[in-house]
């Protein structure tokens, strides 16, 4: 089957062949205008700017006046940056035009491909976002690929962290704007938590190219940007009820250790309320009003504090912290707190400082973050195994560019060994020798404590070398620049600095730039420059007569895309090169198959210590079982996706009515809608429609209304009249609401009332919204246990995740309502100043929702690292003043490795 369907492809081409081939027609039109469009002055060139965008105006589309745009850009990077795009980069700079992801080999120069797209979408003025994976790089493409678009009169904005929202705000508002995909997602976020329309950064989602699309779109979608907060500092209240609690006694409460709950009975309610008035916690209305609920959650919180929990046995208190007790294995489980302020609780019952509380304020996953976009494209050296997912996940077709030189790497087959001691050994006695001729070599390892092994290694056979490790993006770039250099060793993690070309011989530009940093005198820059020059040539021959970069990898990755990218890294632009991978059976991939088998057959084959197996058959196992674990990721992120959808669709939902009610100059109607739908629920509950007389509760009802419409009407006479139904009493209750709220109106003036009623719905709207999201988790994380009672927890989760939706709608009605009812203006000087609230201090996350891990923090400090007390200075000599540290982070006391291999070593 497989050799019809290889004939079918050499008579018809494949469906890349095809697209190719169709790209290949218009290049010849771009070409065809190069000579006229290089005759036209710099004015001229800036000019069809201009004209473009009035031939938009007019009812052209972007795909007419492609090809003169494109010509337009090459001419201009031709005098910016002494760079003409290549036929193939005009294809790629297509394939992006169209909304596909364009896969080019790593050194065919994808940074100016998106010029090309960039540009053409920019003209209609909605905006693009040029997304990259660092700050670095950000700013990098911003100022290099910039000098094009500025030259023909774009503006070009670029987002990095610390940036305050005005100067965000005009960097969006540029035609092109460069930028992470976290500071994007987080800035979605923090617009979704504004009060004002004007005080949003961004203006829409119309175009964007990815760049490392692989990087952003798959290895890191399943991971959601969270934006927390501190809940405000309650340490007082906390305390204060804490006092109140042993004051109540034994028949104020039902405990029940079984069900591990307890509550307040009818007379504990009335001890309980006493006390806490004459505390002075409880200063007005009753302890079950609405504006008081929060005083109830605390007084349950510090109850199952005090009666449920018992010291050393749920907790112990540890150099004045509360520590859970895991109560299955009775282990002390540092870093966990008990959540919705219950571990403040037992804080203050044991009188230990009490940490502040922190809520999830919005969330989003990259995948429905980038689907938002109009038009979505993407660029990188490796995608095409992971087409299938970019097509179901992201409706993107991945478009296979050419090279604009033959490639003349050599891939040769793997080489395995019994034991990694063996692999080592190989490896360095290659290294040595390519280091002996002066054959560039860079070591591509799976993780920072492998790279920190091979490099002991190579430091006791005194090899020269620089280890990297993806933790300074900048440093990183201008280190992997120069890896092409005869001789030099560079071992990198995956990521470590990637966007950045490896040449051979080294990086010009880059080596000027540190070169003649200081240089102030045009005649001896110049001089510099040309020695500069001639020695990269020199020893970019070099190089090439020691066979090119080689490229070592220390062992296979679960993702055949990874290895891909690594080999990638040699042979840029036709050069020579070389790539090998070293394995051995006690690498984690290699364990997929069945280690002891494997080696019982290598040790009968006669493989004796320190020999290798090389063999095709090898690689080809291996792929099958690197495929089966990309297949099993991707069911994890499809899976993860389907969950999100459902949150997706109510954000959306919730996002999109709070930009109408910020848009809207009046929302009186929409707080009457809710007022009335308010009576409508009251009324039906206490005097339902088909029920007789007696049978309402018109008590419970005269209640009710005093409650949440602050109005003491005589529901209950009314109850007593001839023939009464219950439509008369809604609509009296109606009119009755209708005229308090008018007078209510005219008191504090039209205009400010319309102010309070905007500020109060969409605050109570954020309030309801929150605490969902917290629903929302608690659900995510107990319908997974209902797929042992054979129901989907997929449809589980739907349902009731529904059903909280409209519980959410329903709260907020009623406390929109009762807020604007029982609120008193006594003058108008009274009323609040409703202005753009300061959004709360925040906190940036990007959390595995597999493995519970934050890959992000908010500011510079290391990836992972969360500071207790920002006013000590971190003392690498002292823990004390580290704080709390993930287990991922970097050790603070600046070992290099990880904090749970050095001082978090359990």
């Amino acid at each position: 089957m497989a050799s019809f369907g290889a004939l079918a492809k050499r008579l018809f081409g494949s469906a890349n062949d095809r697209k190719i081939k169709a790209y290949k027609a218009r290049v010849a039109a771009i070409n065809a205008l190069e000579p006229e469009v290089a005759a036209l002055s710099d004015e001229a060139l800036k000019a069809k700017t201009f004209e473009f965008r009035a031939r938009l105006a007019d009812g052209a589309t972007l795909d007419e006046i492609l090809p003169e745009a494109f010509a337009t850009v090459r001419e201009a990077a031709k005098r910016t940056l002494g760079q003409r795009h290549y036929d193939v980069q005009l294809i790629g700079g297509m394939v992006l035009h169209d909304g596909n992801i364009a896969e080019m080999k790593t050194g065919e120069g994808k940074t100016l491909v998106s010029t090309l797209a960039a540009y053409l979408n920019a003209l209609p003025g909605k905006g693009v976002h040029v997304v990259t994976v660092n700050d670095y790089l950000a700013k990098r493409d911003a100022e290099w690929m910039g000098q094009v678009h500025r030259f023909l009169g774009l503006e070009v904005g670029v987002i990095l962290h610390g940036l305050n929202d005005d100067q965000r705000r005009q960097a969006y508002a540029a035609d092109i704007t460069y930028a992470t995909n976290n500071e994007l997602g987080f800035d979605y976020l923090r617009d979704n938590m504004k009060y004002q329309l004007t005080s949003m950064v961004q203006r829409g989602h119309g175009f964007a190219i990815v760049d490392e699309v692989d990087s952003i779109l798959i290895d890191e979608a399943r991971t959601p940007l969270i934006i927390s907060g501190p809940l405000d500092d309650k340490s007082d209240l906390y305390l204060s009820i804490d006092e109140v609690i042993p004051l109540i006694s034994e028949e104020d409460y039902e405990l029940d250790e079984k069900q591990r709950t307890v509550n307040l009975t009818e007379d504990g309610n009335e001890r309980i309320e006493q006390v806490l008035r004459e505390h002075g916690i409880l200063t007005e209305g009753n302890l079950y009003d609405i504006e008081n609920i929060s005083i109830v959650h605390h007084v349950n919180n510090a109850l199952r504090a005090h009666k449920l929990f018992q010291k050393d046995k749920d907790y112990i208190v540890k150099a004045g912290k509360v520590v859970i007790i895991d109560e299955f294995t009775g282990r002390m489980m540092e870093g966990r707190r008990f959540s919705d302020g219950l571990h403040q609780a037992l804080e203050a019952k044991e009188r230990v400082t009490i940490q502040p509380e922190n809520q999830t304020l919005a969330s989003i996953t990259f995948q429905n973050y980038f689907r938002m976009y109009d038009k979505l494209s993407g660029m990188t050296g490796t995608a095409m195994t992971e087409e299938t997912e970019f097509a179901d996940i992201y409706g993107l077709q991945v478009v296979e560019v050419p090279t604009n030189k033959p490639v003349a790497r050599i891939d040769e087959d793997d080489e395995v060994y019994r034991t990694t001691k063996d692999k080592y050994q190989a490896m360095i006695a290659e290294i040595e020798e390519c280091a002996a001729r002066g054959q560039p070599v860079l070591v591509g390892t799976t993780s920072i404590e492998k790279s920190e092994t091979l490099s002991e290694l190579l430091k006791k056979k005194k090899i020269k070398h620089k280890v990297l490790n993806a933790r300074s993006h900048e440093q990183e770039a201008h280190i992997v620049a120069q890896a092409g250099v005869p001789g030099s060793v560079t071992i990198a993690t995956n990521m470590a600095g990637r966007g950045t070309d490896i040449q051979l011989g080294g990086n010009l530009e880059m080596r000027i730039a540190d070169e003649t940093a200081d240089i102030e005198d045009e005649e001896a820059r110049a001089r510099k420059i040309a020695e500069v020059k001639a020695d990269i040539e020199a020893k970019k021959q070099q190089a090439l007569a020691a066979g090119g970069l080689y490229v070592i990898g220390t062992e296979r990755h679960e993702s055949r895309r990874i290895d891909n990218q690594l080999r990638g890294r040699s042979g840029r632009q036709g050069d020579p090169g070389r790539s090998k991978f070293y394995l051995s059976l006690e690498d984690d991939l290699m364990r997929i198959f069945g280690t002891d088998r494997m080696d019982g057959m290598l040790q009968k084959l006669g493989l004796k210590e320190g020999e290798a197996i090389v063999h095709p058959w090898i690689n080809r196992a291996l792929e099958k079982a690197q495929q089966k674990v990309e297949a099993r990721n991707y069911d994890i992120r499809k899976n993860l996706l389907k969950f999100d959808n459902v949150m997706n669709d109510q954000r959306r939902a919730i996002f999109e009515q709070r930009i109408e009610l910020m848009r809207a100059e009046d929302v009186s109607d929409t707080v009457t809608d809710m007022r009335r739908q308010v009576i409508d629920d009251m009324v039906a509950e206490h005097v339902p429609a088909k029920a007789y007389a007696e049978q309402w509760d018109l008590v419970g009802l005269q209640e009710e209304v005093k409650k949440t419409l602050d109005l003491d009407l005589p529901v209950v006479e009314w109850g007593q009249e001839e023939g009464i139904a219950d439509e008369e009493i809604r609509e009296r209750i109606q009119s009755a609401s209708d005229r308090y709220m008018a007078a209510k109106a005219a008191q504090v003036g039209p205009e400010l009332m319309r102010q309070v009623e905007k500020a109060v719905l969409l605050q109570t709207l954020d309030h309801h919204w929150r605490d969902h999201l917290l629903m929302l988790d608690h659900l995510r994380q107990a319908v997974g246990l209902r797929g042992y009672a054979q129901r989907d927890p997929l449809n589980e989760y739907k349902s009731e995740a529904f059903e909280l939706f409209e519980s959410l709608l329903s709260r907020l009605r009623e406390d929109v309502t009762r807020q604007l009812s029982v609120a008193q203006f006594v003058t108008r000087e009274q009323a609040p100043k409703i202005e753009d609230e300061p959004l709360p201090e925040m906190h940036a996350h990007h959390v595995d929702p597999v493995t519970g891990e934050d890959e992000l923090t908010d500011t510079g400090r290391p990836q992972g690292t969360v500071r207790n007390d920002p006013g000590v200075a971190v003392d690498p000599n002292d823990p004390r003043t580290w704080g709390k540290i993930s287990r991922n982070a970097p050790c603070p006391c600046g070992s290099g490795k990880k904090f749970k291999h050095c001082h978090g070593a359990i």
